[in-house]
């Protein structure tokens, strides 16, 4: 039996987000206690599918509303949700109908139960011709904001588009086999026994691709430390610190902790500091860290303010991960599209740079930074690091010659798509 429960929250979580620009992974784990695994899945299917069309969805919407829904964000997004499962979801149309109708009812709208059905009533009978009429623009189509589609198309060029349906493809899941207590080929041959079908990813040597993602506990050797949840594109990070045995590396943004884990698993003897802005955020790493068996130092610290916390002695090694605007793993989070604005690029570059300039007087000669960001956007990538460099004479950018992504001439960049996530790397040598 049908419940309308799954179709409450996924409103909720929607309205949550555009509403009140909450984080829609933080709010869907507030909401999603009161279901059951079934409609757990299918609340978060829809939820997320109605937060990545929305632009789309308000488009179809409009042609079908008199007078906009002013002030009820729930009904608004309710009635979003009932129309991507109708055009983007397998299921059947009379039980995406009845039960977004019946959703009305628990949200304690009664009086708009009728507008419901007749709404989604009419996308069905008229779909192809409301589909038609929407504005034939890629902001609308693919459902951005229209600075994200010109900042995109300024710097990827032609490119852009397919980046642009790239990031709302849902990402895969992907897993780091922990080397420390296996081989990649010995766990994907562990996978096949159990009948989790999954390949190796090219280009990042500790990387398995599951065909279909399922939740981690059914992961065979997740609880005990043999595997982690990470996209491909973050696990590249560990060749490029090429950290050697007893080396003192600096991770200076360590939450949620993979790259560091991911660093303790190749080299279990470095002499490693994790430091993160936010306690709470601290936590995860060390817990992170606890499942593998894996030891480092954590600190809770502003890394642009090393007066508070360093020791006055050089790091060999340094992985400035920077807060960013998350452009590259829109895919994985939707919501990033509407709660990012454009006057927030020009504030993080800005926060980047000041751990740049705060952490390199850290770095021992000959050392090497490391710069990674979850971004497709070049001022927080290959414009931030040219800037750099040139104010830095003992700043040297070293050619990064791998298979994966793109050179961008000071770095290399990654499309998101297919087995990685967006990103950019840069691999920084003082002089």
């Amino acid at each position: 039996m049908l419940s309308p429960a799954p179709r409450v929250v996924a409103a909720r979580c929607a309205a949550a987000v555009f509403a009140r620009g909450r984080n829609l992974d933080e709010v869907f784990a507030e909401q999603v206690g009161q279901l059951n695994e079934a409609d757990r899945g299918l609340a978060k299917a829809i939820a997320y599918g109605a937060v990545r069309d929305r632009r789309l969805l308000e488009a179809l919407l409009d042609q079908l509303l008199q007078r906009p829904l002013r002030n009820e964000p729930e009904l608004h997004s309710l009635l979003l949700c009932g129309l991507f499962q109708l055009r983007a979801m397998r299921i059947a149309p009379h039980a995406a109908v009845s039960e977004t109708v019946a959703a009305v009812q628990a949200l304690d709208k009664p009086w708009a139960k009728g507008l419901a059905n007749a709404l989604l009533r009419r996308y069905q009978r008229e779909s192809t011709a409301l589909e038609a009429a929407l504005p034939a623009t890629p902001a609308v189509r693919l459902s951005y904001p229209d600075w994200l589609v010109d900042a995109l198309r300024n710097d990827w060029g032609d490119k852009a588009e397919a980046v642009l349906e790239a990031g709302n493809a849902p990402g895969p899941l992907t897993l780091r086999v922990n080397r420390r207590r296996g081989s990649r080929e010995t766990y994907l041959q562990q996978l096949a026994e159990v009948g989790i079908a999954a390949t190796a990813v090219d280009g990042a040597a500790d990387a398995v691709r599951l065909i279909e993602a399922t939740g981690v506990e059914r992961i065979p050797g997740f609880a005990d430390g043999r595997v982690s949840v990470q996209d491909a594109s973050a696990q590249l990070t560990v060749e490029l610190l090429d950290a050697q045995p007893g080396m003192r590396v600096l991770d200076a943004c360590a939450a949620p902790g993979g790259k560091a884990a991911h660093l303790l698993e190749h080299q279990p003897d470095l002499q490693l500091l994790a430091l993160d802005s936010d306690a709470a955020r601290l936590a995860r790493v060390q817990h992170n860290l606890d499942r593998l068996q894996l030891t480092a130092t954590l600190r809770c610290a502003d890394a642009a303010r090393p007066s508070t916390w360093w020791d006055e002695q050089p790091y060999a090694r340094i992985l400035v991960d920077a807060p960013c605007s998350g452009s590259g793993v829109i895919r994985r989070h939707p919501d990033i599209k509407w709660l990012r604005r454009a006057a927030d690029i020009p504030r993080l570059a800005a926060q980047q740079r000041r751990l740049l300039d705060a952490l390199w007087p850290l770095l021992s000669p000959g050392g090497v930074l490391v710069y990674a960001s979850c971004s497709i956007l070049r001022a927080e990538g290959e414009d931030l690091i040219a800037a750099f460099v040139a104010a830095r004479a003992d700043a040297e950018a070293l050619p990064i010659d791998m298979g994966w992504g793109e050179s961008t001439g000071l770095g290399r960049r990654i499309a998101p798509g297919g087995d990685f996530d967006g990103f950019y790397y840069a691999r920084l040598r003082k002089r």
